[in-house]
């Protein structure tokens, strides 16, 4: 049996947002999958580190220092560790959020910065290719307010790929493979009239398309990432390796 685990971030329940994850949830059900949930607006979950976490912090505050030691003596926040065990247990993350200031909500970014804590889902030794989450996939269904000609590589509201490209890196240091993400553009609550209409006949298609992408989920394209065998002992793509992405390239001659 799979197990999906589902990351919601959306702070209204009735959102497209919520109505997508809801269908992903039935898509893996009706799979004979098994599925998890961490809708972090309702478990209220806080997003921003901090001292006052850890019972033990003594002195100036390390977050990567105070998670390790924590993770080492079984220390962590209660709310993390129930976070890491979901991640333990799941084959594959699957993320809904809209694109809020050409980036994830807060509260995600924060999930990432809490619940990925070194030590626990990451170490030194243990990344990237050697990452500890090794063989789980991960992926973004987003929603834009923008339409896809301006969410495009060449639009005036930014290539959303490349926008969502630090966080997909961020699950990529941890070992998990990053598939392509699957956008829903133009929903934001100013449509009128016929193009209202339009919306919602479009909405519509994307969740009836969720149970087919569910279906085919092990087939869909992952993002290409360097291999660590791409750089060097100071960490520099080596002159005869690929450049897979406009974050990391070749210096300028």
């Amino acid at each position: 049996m799979t197990t999906t685990l589902i990351v919601l971030a959306h702070p209204e329940v009735t959102s497209f947002n919520g109505s997508w994850a809801n269908a992903t949830a039935n898509a893996v059900q009706e799979n004979g999958g098994k599925v998890l949930w961490s809708d972090l607006y309702r478990l209220n979950f806080d997003p921003a580190e901090r001292a006052d976490f850890y019972e033990d912090h003594n002195g100036p505050f390390d977050p990567l220092k105070a998670q390790e030691s924590a993770a080492a003596e079984n220390a962590l926040p209660a709310a993390i560790v129930d976070e890491i065990e979901k991640i333990k247990q799941a084959d594959r993350i699957i993320f809904h959020f809209p694109m809020w200031w050409f980036g994830p909500p807060a509260i995600l970014k924060g999930w990432f910065d809490r619940v990925l804590a070194h030590g626990a889902l990451h170490n030194v030794d243990q990344r990237f290719d050697k990452g500890m989450n090794q063989g789980k996939k991960a992926l973004f269904c987003v929603t834009t307010g923008s339409s896809d000609f301006e969410s495009s590589p060449n639009g005036k509201e930014a290539d959303a790929n490349m926008l969502l490209w630090p966080s997909a890196y961020t699950l990529r240091y941890c070992g998990f493979d990053v598939l392509k993400p699957v956008f829903a553009h133009r929903v934001h609550g100013y449509h009128r009239g016929d193009r209202l209409t339009e919306l919602q006949a479009k909405l519509t298609g994307v969740l009836d398309n969720q149970a087919k992408l569910i279906a085919g989920f092990d087939e869909l394209p992952l993002i290409r990432f360097n291999a660590d065998d791409d750089f060097d002992e100071n960490g520099q793509l080596k002159p005869d390796a690929e450049s897979v992405t406009p974050f990391i390239r070749h210096q300028p001659v």
